[in-house]
């Protein structure tokens, strides 16, 4: 099969317009397929967002802005450590699970689907003990309401790195539902409904108990996922004897691990820093307009879970035509619609981060910066997907690194002088550069023109 959608020819008089239909045009079932399962995630995103953005701002008007900036540092440094301490395995096991069914190695596959819970588990276990001694190593130079949650914090990552590892293998196997649903809707609902529990009791809702209403969370859901996904794996999968590569996953994860870490660091970097240069309440006022324009990324995500698997499947079967339109496809639908989700949300930036309190409007301007970088990583779509699935996560974990480096230089350069508006400016013109060097190794390296616009 030559083409994954149809693609007509558009000429100056279409322009846009014939783009945009050419893009939404119908195409073969994998298409489809991709379009169902990435809608499903972007659905299950938006309603996790709405939950979060609830969250954040019952959580902004009970707690104060002192405790909630406290909150928002603490639980960033899980989500950042919590996504790279599985070691990369949550995203490889989109390239080793599909490897190993396209092979028939049935021994080693059943092996991945269990050991690699256990070795996550135990892994980010010890070094959660480990960060646990640096907190109380580093105790005399952390502020004293800082302390009990970052402790909270350490007994949260187990389970958060679990989690990700089981989303891994869910969407290996196009159970979008299983993978995302317990970490982004049965999760936020759960901290919901535990800090409004302390609230209404007239508990002291400071960031210490609303760390230990997300650890409970976190906890819940990731067990409930685990008793759901072993009994679908039991009903998929024959029994039989399990061969554990450990040595052959981590050659593959790891690479990717350094990708992974690198984007994640770049995406909360400019949180960190503004945390160690500006007031609290100035970082609860950007964290409102990251969440704000959160749907932008959703788009990218979506896409990139979905996609992942296929980039494996279809470079594992060598149809090189059939993955050259597939990515066609991916990038397309990756673009359009975050360009379309950031128009809107800038229109309407200013009533939604008023529901956050009428301090948190002052953040309006900031969108508009924050939105430049976001639009241009979504031209040339999950590419970084790609890189991994087809072996060349080394070069793309480079290019991440340049960024993050670039990322870090500017935020200390612009945070201390511009705030907000520092950090938004120096991750778009990070962002941007990691999306030229992509541009330009998938180029050069696969002769692939991965940009939703231009002659392919």
């Amino acid at each position: 099969m030559a083409s994954i959608d149809a693609q007509p020819a558009t000429n100056p008089q279409s322009g846009v317009i014939a783009r945009l239909r050419a893009v939404l045009a119908g195409g073969s079932s994998e298409a489809s397929l991709t379009r169902r399962l990435a809608g499903t995630i972007f659905i299950i995103r938006v309603l996790s967002a709405g939950l979060a953005y609830v969250s954040q701002i019952l959580l902004a008007r009970w707690m104060g802005g002192s405790d909630y900036g406290i909150y928002v540092y603490v639980w960033t440094w899980v989500l950042l450590l919590g996504s790279m301490m599985d070691f990369g395995i949550s995203a490889s096991a989109q390239k080793i699970i599909p490897e190993y069914r396209m092979s028939g190695d049935h021994a080693r596959l059943r092996g991945f689907l269990s050991g690699s819970r256990w070795m996550t588990f135990a892994a980010s276990s010890a070094l959660s003990l480990l960060l646990a001694g640096l907190v109380k190593l580093l105790s005399p130079w952390i502020a004293a309401g800082e302390i009990t949650p970052l402790y909270i914090g350490c007994l949260t990552l187990p389970p958060f790195v679990v989690a990700n590892t089981q989303d891994g293998i869910a969407r290996s196997h196009d159970w979008m539902p299983l993978g995302l649903m317990p970490q982004f809707i049965v999760r936020q609902g759960l901290i919901v409904a535990l800090t409004a529990g302390i609230f209404v009791l007239g508990l002291d809702l400071g960031a210490t108990a609303a760390m230990a209403a997300s650890a409970g969370a976190v906890w819940i859901a990731m067990l409930g996922q685990m008793v759901v996904l072993n009994r679908r794996l039991m009903s998929h999968i024959a029994p039989g004897p399990r061969a554990y590569d450990f040595r052959g996953w981590l050659a593959i994860s790891l690479p990717i691990m350094l990708v992974e870490s690198f984007y994640l660091l770049l995406s909360y970097t400019d949180v960190l820093v503004l945390q160690q240069f500006r007031p609290s309440e100035e970082v609860g006022v950007y964290f409102a307009v990251v969440k704000t324009l959160a749907l932008v990324s959703f788009v990218h995500y979506a896409m990139s879970a979905t996609t992942a698997h296929r980039f494996a499947e279809y470079n594992a079967l060598g149809d090189k035509a059939r993955l050259s339109a597939y990515i066609a496809h991916a990038i397309n639908w990756t673009f359009w619609p975050s360009l379309a989700a950031t128009i809107a949300l800038l229109t309407i930036g200013k009533p939604l981060l008023r529901l956050f309190g009428p301090q948190f409007v002052v953040g309006y301007d900031i969108m508009f910066v924050a939105a430049i970088g976001l639009v241009v990583r979504a031209a040339i779509g999950p590419v970084e997907r790609l890189l991994n699935m087809l072996g060349h996560q080394h070069i793309c974990a480079a290019a991440y690194a340049a960024a993050f480096a670039m990322n870090v230089v500017l935020c200390l350069l612009l945070v201390p002088r511009f705030g907000g508006h520092g950090a938004a400016a120096a991750t778009s013109i990070s962002l941007s550069f990691e999306t030229v060097l992509l541009f330009w190794i998938v180029r050069s390296r696969l002769r692939l023109h991965v940009l939703a616009f231009g002659k392919r």
